[in-house]
């Protein structure tokens, strides 16, 4: 029998961090009932960094060849009209840029495993994975916060990062190091 991501990850995510993406999945799946209202849901999935998104020509570019997409993407549009298979986009935090080995490793994995393989680097020090299904969000949120990394509240109105020198800690010319500091907010 297969175990599922929540199965093999118990115990190593924060107990409440964990009950966040439990909930989340509920009411992902009493979406997909149509029994919990649409508005509502997106600004719950949007506070966990999970966005729609609209490809119009349904191709995308990889830095090499122009392929198409593996998802329709007839009159996919975005926002709380989203089509539930169009393709979508989460995004992940990195407080102040700092990612460990083992970050990287799972990031990498979940990259290939449900995205198009490429992290998307944004200017808030974080990542973003695009072309990702909706019903795969509650197990890449399990696998991240099994090594330390949320996507609780990468959009609305909220402190979605604390950004910091790429150099802080080893730079010579530095006053001081700010990653403490950056780390404790």
């Amino acid at each position: 029998m297969t175990r599922t991501w929540k199965e093999k990850l118990s115990g190593q995510i924060e107990p409440e961090l964990g009950r966040e993406i439990d909930i989340f999945e509920t009411q992902l799946e009493l979406r997909r009932r149509g029994t919990f209202d649409e508005k509502v849901f997106a600004e719950t999935r949007l506070r966990r960094g999970i966005y729609g998104q609209r490809y119009d020509i349904g191709k995308r570019h990889d830095g090499i060849l122009t392929q198409p997409l593996n998802f329709p993407s007839g009159d996919l549009t975005k926002g709380p009209e989203t089509m539930w298979d169009a393709p979508g986009m989460l995004r992940i935090k990195i407080p102040f840029g700092k990612v460990t080995p083992g970050q990287m490793e799972v990031l990498a994995d979940v990259a290939g495993e449900y995205s198009h393989g490429v992290l998307h680097v944004t200017t808030r020090q974080d990542f973003q994975l695009h072309y990702i299904h909706i019903d795969d969000t509650p197990e890449l949120m399990r696998r991240l916060a099994s090594v330390g990394i949320t996507t609780r509240e990468a959009c609305g109105n909220s402190v979605r990062n604390v950004t910091a020198c790429p150099l802080a800690g080893i730079c010579s010319g530095e006053s001081f190091d700010v990653t403490p500091y950056a780390g404790a907010l």
